[in-house]
């Protein structure tokens, strides 16, 4: 006979106040690490969380695969044997003929007869080197002993530094190469709100359907542009065993890559979320030279605002603002004729009444050069004068202060 025992009533109240601390609720706000993991997960791309320990990254997965509707299974890398990712053998009535079939762990089936699923794999810079050999297949080809994990399921790992992981390793460079990092680190505000009860919500980028296939013509015309000028940079292990375990650049990095900017263009997102996500698939230093190369690709022909200088749309930051016009005067230089040269400075006008002045400095130095001795100098360069001036002076001011120092040393 069961004897039933009422529970404790304090215990009934503890429960009730441990609900209301769990009832949260989630708010559109602009994340970009977590539209950034959002995009890469919409990619199907394994991605991989960096961050100290208490950062956030388990509860950031736990609300993306509440907000995606994905059943989450949580694989703690480092208590798992290497046969664990890559299947129990199991010897059936004759291995001679029907040979070895690896059978794979429960959570992998599971996922399989569920068809979707978001696989997150924790801890992953306290597994051995053994276990992370194994994880290889797992995370590229989704295979785990003989089944294959279905498309609808996504890829997510968490790891901290090996400085503050319980005995860290480093990722090894075979598998680090196989994951977008990105680097999660706490946003004040984001903090102060989510523990008033209101979180970031995730949700997957909005693709525009009828920009699809000018996002994939763009992705690839960028990333064979860029590698055609910088061959160097198909291939480049690092030499620190510390940056191997990061991103670096690949033929597989840079696939992973090229799918990414198309995602990003038919999603239109922002270029700071775009740069989390090229530098955490290619690097640092390779990724900061590509969006470079993709905002040189977004300038205007310098021939088309050369033709409409007063109606000329010029970038509206700074530095694209000057490499526009420095592209203008190049084009004057390569064919130099009177109109051309009038054009120019027209734009220069231009440039200077719709943004900071001082960025027409070197533009209007060098096309002031290309003048010929027969070309009247047009009025609108009076307009100018006064601001390459103005820099002159606040140029020759700042480099009295350092002549100074140096005679007294």
């Amino acid at each position: 006979m069961t004897v039933s025992v009422s529970p404790d009533p304090q215990l009934v109240v503890a429960e009730t106040l441990l609900a209301l601390l769990r009832d949260t609720t989630t708010e559109p706000r602009a994340d970009i690490r977590l539209e950034a993991l959002t995009l890469a997960v919409a990619a199907d791309l394994p991605v991989l969380l960096w961050g100290e320990p208490g950062i956030g990254k388990t509860a950031a997965l736990t609300q993306l695969a509440e907000a995606l509707d994905l059943p989450l299974t949580t694989v703690i890398a480092s208590v798992h044997e290497p046969s664990d990712f890559s299947g129990l053998p199991v010897v059936g009535d004759d291995p001679a003929v029907q040979g070895v079939p690896m059978a794979p762990p429960d959570w992998a089936v599971r996922l399989v007869r569920a068809g979707r699923g978001l696989l997150f794999l924790d801890e992953l810079s306290t597994a051995p080197p053994a276990v992370q050999a194994a994880l290889l297949r797992l995370v590229l080809e989704r295979r785990i002993g003989a089944l294959r994990l279905p498309a609808g399921v996504r890829i997510v790992a968490a790891a901290n530094p090996r400085s503050s992981a319980a005995d860290g390793w480093e990722l090894s460079p075979p598998l680090a190469n196989r994951f977008v990092h990105l680097q999660w680190t706490h946003d004040h505000e984001v903090v102060v709100r989510g523990l008033g009860g209101t979180w970031p919500r995730a949700a997957l980028p909005r693709l525009d359907p009828a920009r699809l296939p000018e996002a994939v013509a763009f992705a690839r015309r960028a990333v064979c542009a860029f590698l055609g000028a910088r061959p160097g940079l198909v291939h480049k292990l690092p030499n620190g065993e510390g940056r191997r375990g990061g991103a670096w650049p690949s033929p597989r990095s840079w696939e992973a890559t090229l799918r990414l900017i198309a995602f990003a263009t038919a999603a239109g997102s922002s270029r700071d979320v775009l740069s989390l996500l090229v530098r955490g698939t290619v690097g640092d230093g390779p990724g900061l030279e590509l969006l470079a190369s993709l905002d040189r690709m977004d300038l205007p022909d310098p021939e088309s605002l050369l033709a409409d200088p007063a109606g000329a749309v010029l970038p509206e930051r700074g530095d694209l603002r000057q490499a526009a016009l420095d592209g203008v005067v190049a084009a004057v230089r390569a064919r130099p004729e009177r109109a051309r040269w009038d054009a120019a400075w027209a734009l220069l006008v231009r440039a200077m009444e719709t943004g900071a002045p001082d960025v027409v400095v070197v533009p209007a130095t060098t096309l002031a050069a290309l003048r010929r001795e027969d070309w009247d100098v047009p009025a609108v360069v009076e307009r100018l004068a006064g601001v390459v001036s103005l820099s002159r002076r606040a140029d020759q001011a700042a480099r009295r202060p350092a002549r100074t120092a140096g005679a007294r040393r």
